[in-house]
């Protein structure tokens, strides 16, 4: 992994509200913030960045509803200033080696974390930027949810041209229907997809 373009390890809003018990729990996302923490560990020297996104809402709109279809609406989650939008505790050990955490949705959906950004002296810096600043020309992107910000994070790194690979082994994914769509997209757009996500049953998330 050392050899090759620089390379950044991006961590895909492991929070509180998409694993097990949160307003939007996903099935395997407190197995897959473990294994996320043990991957950073094992591997995270091997990159020349590691970073984080964060789902991060005060009021995005029709984001949130009270009657979600869980395509373009959802429960409230991952609200600034409660639990449900802290790490989930079993990534803290990942979060240590983390340079950078870009928080993106204050007012909108962005599921991808390519729309968030991240302070950085007196002004709001953008994921792709920062990566460009610091010469990266590849990413690996992990975390929850495989088939929404994880897919829509790593075509957004496409397009931003960066070398793109996905490690499903350490993501999880809402169903197996739209994750299987998501891979399709990815694979279409010239994504590598290295492992198998850990995929929940079939309907909206619990």
């Amino acid at each position: 992994m050392a050899k090759g373009a620089p390379r950044a390890l991006i961590l895909v809003d492991v929070q509180n509200d998409f694993c097990e018990g949160g307003s939007m729990g996903v099935t395997g996302g407190a197995s897959v913030a473990t294994a996320i923490s043990k991957y950073v560990v094992a591997h995270g020297p091997d990159y020349a960045a590691v970073v984080a996104t964060a789902d991060w809402h005060e009021d995005p709109g029709a984001h949130w509803s009270d009657s979600p279809d869980f395509v373009d609406s959802w429960p409230v989650h991952c609200r600034i200033g409660t639990d449900g939008a802290l790490f989930h505790p079993h990534a803290e050990t990942a979060l240590e080696h983390v340079e950078a955490i870009f928080r993106k949705g204050v007012h909108e959906a962005a599921y991808s974390g390519f729309e968030g950004s991240t302070p950085e002296s007196d002004k709001q810096v953008a994921l792709a930027d920062w990566l460009r600043d610091r010469a990266i020309e590849a990413v690996d992107v992990v975390g929850i949810a495989t088939d929404h910000c994880v897919r829509a994070t790593a075509l957004d790194a496409i397009d931003e041209g960066f070398q793109t690979r996905v490690l499903l082994d350490l993501t999880a994914g809402v169903a197996a229907a739209t994750t299987e769509k998501a891979l399709a997209q990815l694979r279409d757009a010239g994504a590598e997809l290295v492992g198998s996500p850990v995929l929940a049953p079939a309907g909206p998330p619990t």
